[in-house]
């Protein structure tokens, strides 16, 4: 449903995407990963024809989203990270506006909006003004928008942001039940949502794609490294030191706590805790805690975002 190549946008001499290339196949749930500044945006603004490539090419259900942009964004439902809304119209009305928009059949209408409201929840609310709802509701209606003219594409930008714990939950519900029915590409910057919503991950630093999978396979990726949690009470730079001192043993991050401590976490290729400790140990340094860490999505994306800035050095 979506192919890009070597898709790149350049704003003067700063290059927001950078060769991007994948595929997301019809009916899955991607998610595309992402601290900010990452890029994702800018991406999915491409393939939604809201910004011209500077070179490479997008395809969406067989069309180049350059050449054939009006018939892309008939195939495509659009949620920025702020849903596009009309605070001043009620919300059933509002989605019989954007369905006529979007070129559904006058008789069609009622139909269309009623299934809208249905999957997003918003039955009890059909007759209020947008400008009345919580920030959650508001989003929901973002959603429906999105939806209501049914397209086979659905292309959501950070559509959890903002939203609270118990409002998050529904909305990962909402956004699962999408699928199937609808090819779903979602941008997050929180891993969490990523791991338990999409089929596939997309994982994306500065502009381009660090690496793309299944969870199960990007964590196959660290099956012979050791990543350690380290607290140790000292000088950083001497902390450093001793750790970089231990054969093999790579530092990913150094943060300090509220007690002054330094919590540092390192990888290796091997089991090499005792070396650690030794290190440190000998270098006047007290150790508080190590503890093994279990590797999880986050260990994924931390390692590959080093990976990506060592490629690029």
């Amino acid at each position: 449903m979506i192919e890009t190549k070597k898709l790149t946008k350049n704003f003067g001499r700063y290059r927001a995407v950078d060769n991007v290339s994948f595929k997301i196949e019809q009916g899955e749930c991607v998610g595309l990963l992402g601290l900010n500044g990452a890029g994702k945006t800018t991406l999915l603004r491409m393939l939604t024809c809201l910004l011209a490539p500077t070179s490479g090419t997008a395809m969406v259900d067989g069309l180049d989203v350059a050449g054939s942009s009006l018939e892309v964004r008939s195939r495509m439902g659009f949620l920025p990270e702020v849903p596009p809304l009309y605070g001043e119209m009620l919300v059933g009305q509002f989605l019989s506006f954007v369905a006529r928009l979007r070129g559904v059949a006058s008789s069609s209408v009622p139909e269309h909006v009623k299934n809208a409201l249905d999957r997003c929840q918003l039955n009890d609310v059909a007759q209020q003004r947008i400008d009345t709802l919580s920030y959650g509701y508001r989003k929901r209606v973002g959603i429906a928008q999105a939806i209501v003219h049914r397209p086979p594409i659905v292309v959501l930008d950070e559509p959890i942001a903002g939203l609270d714990p118990a409002q998050i939950v529904e909305m990962r519900e909402m956004i699962r039940n999408l699928t199937g029915e609808h090819t779903v590409l979602l941008s997050s910057h929180i891993l969490g949502e990523i791991s338990q919503t999409c089929d596939r991950i997309l994982v994306m630093h500065k502009g381009k794609i660090a690496a793309q999978g299944t969870e199960e396979q990007l964590l196959g990726n660290l099956a012979n490294t050791q990543r350690l949690s380290v607290r140790i009470m000292g000088d950083r730079a001497k902390a450093e030191s001793a750790l970089k001192s231990a054969d093999g043993v790579s530092i990913l991050d150094v943060s300090q706590g509220h007690d002054g401590s330094l919590l540092v976490n390192v990888q290796s290729a091997k089991d090499v805790r005792a070396r650690v400790a030794k290190a440190i140990v000998d270098s006047g340094l007290d150790l508080l805690e190590l503890t093994q860490v279990k590797h999880d999505l986050e260990a994924v994306f931390l390692q590959l975002t080093i990976k990506s800035e060592e490629n690029s050095e």
